[in-house]
């Protein structure tokens, strides 16, 4: 497939870069400084963070939820219009970079901010932002994409949009130390399935985005075996695998996927479902429910990142084996909260699917919605 290809953001690599942020961020510009929880001013980031900032003047915004919601935002689109800043960064995972990703977005916009997400109205002009990535797991810190959600329906949706990709990203791998092991362990699962996503369609001939997918996923195989956020290659390791998993580079003239996300999202959207735990709830139903369609690519992954032997049930197997590495990680495979009986559970989402617009999923668009209700069938317990 024909492609272009481009991503200016600057990654600062390694300990010790959130100093850098003092050069990055011209003198001149008014930040509005956005993060999550405050587990910030516990681990020392925060004070690394302000250290550099000196000489910047400063908002903040805290508070911003694990999986960000616009009526939250929103308020912090008006105090950046109110306080007239002009750079945002971001200093926390996924959640947050998507955050100021919206924030960005919205501060030009005359209209509602959702209209970006649920109107498809084109974002094309943003104040500049960076990010300082705390968790290792979605990739946002290199690339154009956002998800945000809207409470008061329940809904979870993405935009993309050149304008706001991140200017800077600082990636320091001792931010990993602190973190809680279900947290890393959310963030292996995730940057897996971003490069299964990018991979796990069809065979292509593009043999180097296909070996460097298949190395991402050898290399978080392996990482996984032993979660050890004090050793400061795995640290470094996953931080990087994470995010070349999704800066766009493997994803680049393959076809791509995307179904297992966006039936997660809705997972997430109505169940608070973690990001990761509802990929990795949905995948393996997803993978059998849609076996033909990828037989082949699940046998060249089965040979080429799990070593399996070559044999009649080797797709079969390797849906086995991605579902073991899940559980191995203590990331569940089936949903079991939510709430209310399996089939109202089922028609829930399969309501917002179609509110969506998304009735037919896949790199093939060969996913409709009864295929959806097989599929949560099977991901429900």
């Amino acid at each position: 497939m024909n492609f272009s290809y481009s991503n200016p953001t600057q990654i600062q690599f390694g300990q010790g870069q959130i100093a850098s942020i003092a050069q990055l961020i011209p003198k001149d510009k008014k930040v509005l400084l956005v993060y999550g929880g405050g587990s910030i001013k516990q681990n020392g980031i925060y004070n690394q963070v302000i250290t550099a900032l000196q000489g910047h003047a400063v908002v903040e915004f805290a508070g911003v939820k694990p999986n960000p919601i616009v009526e939250q935002l929103d308020d912090a689109v008006q105090l950046a219009r109110k306080e007239r800043v002009d750079f945002i960064l971001a200093v926390g995972g996924g959640s947050v970079i998507d955050a100021v990703k919206y924030i960005a977005g919205a501060f030009y916009y005359q209209g509602e901010g959702w209209d970006i997400l649920k109107k498809r109205v084109p974002v094309e002009r943003a104040l500049p932002l960076g990010a300082i990535l705390t968790l290792p797991a979605t990739g946002s810190e290199s690339n154009p994409a956002s998800v945000i959600g809207k409470a008061s329906t329940n809904e979870k949706l993405s935009f993309i949009s050149p304008a706001v990709l991140p200017k800077f990203a600082v990636l320091d791998p001792d931010v990993i130390k602190s973190l809680p092991e279900r947290q890393v362990a959310n963030g292996v699962v995730d940057a897996f399935v971003h490069v299964c996503e990018q991979y796990l369609t069809y065979p292509t001939q593009a043999l180097v985005q296909e070996g460097y997918a298949e190395a991402l996923l050898k290399t978080l195989l392996q990482l996984g075996k032993t979660i050890d956020q004090q050793d400061d290659a795995w640290r470094a390791n996953l931080m990087w695998a994470a995010n070349q998993a999704l800066n766009g580079l493997i994803g680049t003239g393959v076809p791509q996927d995307w179904a297992t996300h966006m039936i997660g999202h809705e997972l997430t959207a109505l169940y608070g479902v973690d990001h990761a735990r509802s990929l990795a709830i949905i995948q393996p139903a997803l993978l059998r429910n849609q076996l033909e369609n990828k037989r082949a690519k699940l046998m060249q992954l089965g040979k080429n990142v799990f070593n399996l032997t070559e044999t009649d049930t080797l797709a079969e197997d390797t849906i086995q084996a991605m579902e073991a590495f899940y559980l191995s990680l203590k990331v569940e495979t089936r949903l079991t909260s939510y709430g209310q009986d399996k089939d109202t559970a089922i028609e829930a989402v399969i309501a917002n699917l179609k509110s969506h617009g998304m009735a037919r999923l896949g790199e093939k668009q060969a996913i409709g919605i009864n295929h959806c209700r097989e599929i949560l069938a099977q991901a429900i317990d």
